[in-house]
């Protein structure tokens, strides 16, 4: 089997998500293999596990404690790597499934947002040379130091799967999911979203920043700087793919790829002295309540303040904002905004900025700020607007 290629594949909890979905991924893992390939699946909590999860650590505890939190949630990808191991043994296939400290996943001490340090496949080798299909449980590894499991946070089977197959020199990393590879905007606020088949590393880690769901953009730099070769497609729908490469030939400066958005961004205001001081006691109130740190998008000082604009999962956000109820320096402040971005080439040096905010305003949306950068335009709206501001913006595709 040395010889073979390895194919890393990444399946999103919702083709996993009943009995009949795990033994039909079963059948196409079955047939890789059966064609000559090396084959590491990388396998997500099924459906809605990791939701679940969640909620039942809230109702037992207002403030789960993050090293018992990752202890729960890396029980639903283990109940799918033992669940897809079954499948492929009755389909006469020799398979085995590794937790990702037994596949050598090492992370940093983070509990529930830690990043991947180091991977050291050994027993994934092994196990591929012996002629078996390797199930990996995502989105967790292990702290070689402290020896604690960690979770990689929202999206982390997907850097899962870019880690090994780059640690393996897989010949493709293919994260599978039940939507048409990457599209101009979420189907299911658009409905007339154009599938995108060739995108560049750069613009993809700028729309999984900015919201996009198909990908955790740290999965996607990573898949930059490894050189991982990266392809996303639709379960069932082998014709339609997205391909992931260094650069897009043909690209026009200016044009506008897809519109994306976050649901929920909060403002934090801490009494400080200057910047560095605003976000020393930021660091300190997250480590005083066991929080992990949230997706930072801007900041700035002015009299006496630190302002902080972040997003990060519902529950985290509802955590943070009830200890903010009891700290004297930091509170919330003003109310929550939804950002919607155009990802473009060249926007910044260009009157696009400036089209965004007069269709928003013909749709009656007023934008209260926005951010450029490089290959993206962010503005910021109303929660109630964000639904309409994508569909509006939509038509600058």
């Amino acid at each position: 089997m040395q010889n073979h290629p390895v194919i890393v594949q990444k399946y999103g909890g919702a083709c996993l998500e009943t009995p009949e979905k795990i033994r039909a991924v079963a059948g196409s893992l079955a047939d890789l293999h059966g064609r000559g390939h090396r084959v590491v699946a990388i396998v997500s909590a099924m459906g809605k596990t990791t939701d679940e999860l969640v909620s039942m650590a809230y109702r037992v505890s207002q403030h789960p404690n993050r090293r018992e939190l990752d202890m729960l949630l890396t029980t639903g990808e283990r109940i799918s790597m033992a669940l897809m191991s079954m499948a492929l043994a009755d389909l006469g296939v020799p398979a085995i499934s590794f937790t990702g400290s037994q596949a050598g996943v090492m992370t940093d001490e983070s509990h529930s947002s830690a990043r991947i340090v180091e991977v050291r496949p050994i027993r994934v080798r092994e196990e591929l040379e012996r002629g078996r299909i390797v199930v990996l449980a995502g989105f967790q590894g292990v702290n070689p130091r402290t020896r604690e499991i960690t979770t990689l946070g929202r999206g982390g089977s997907d850097t899962t799967a870019v880690a090994m197959a780059a640690a393996l020199k897989a010949d493709r990393c293919e994260i599978i999911k039940e939507v048409d590879g990457v599209c101009s905007a979420d189907p299911r606020i658009v409905a007339n979203a154009k599938p995108l088949r060739r995108l560049d590393f750069a613009s993809l880690s700028e729309m999984c920043f900015w919201g996009a769901r198909v990908l955790h953009f740290r999965s996607v730099e990573l898949a930059q700087s490894q050189n991982v070769p990266l392809v996303l497609k639709q379960w069932g729908g082998a014709a339609t793919s997205t391909q992931v490469m260094k650069e897009v030939e043909g690209m026009e400066s200016g044009k506008v790829l897809a519109v994306n958005s976050m649901a929920r961004i909060e403002h934090v205001e801490i009494d400080s002295a200057d910047l560095n001081q605003g976000f020393a006691k930021f660091a300190q109130h997250l480590q005083q309540h066991g929080l992990a740190w949230p997706q930072l998008l801007a900041s700035a000082f002015s009299a006496g303040k630190t302002r902080i604009m972040m997003t990060s999962d519902p529950e985290s956000l509802d955590t943070l904002l009830r200890t903010l109820e009891r700290a004297g320096d930091l509170r919330k402040q003003r109310e929550t905004l939804s950002s919607v971005s155009l990802t473009c080439f060249g926007g910044v040096a260009s009157d696009l900025p400036f089209k965004a905010v007069q269709i928003l305003q013909q749709h009656g949306i007023v934008a209260d700020k926005y951010l450029l950068s490089p290959h993206s335009v962010n503005l910021f709206v109303a929660v109630e607007s964000r639904e309409a501001a994508v569909r509006a913006l939509h038509a600058l595709i």
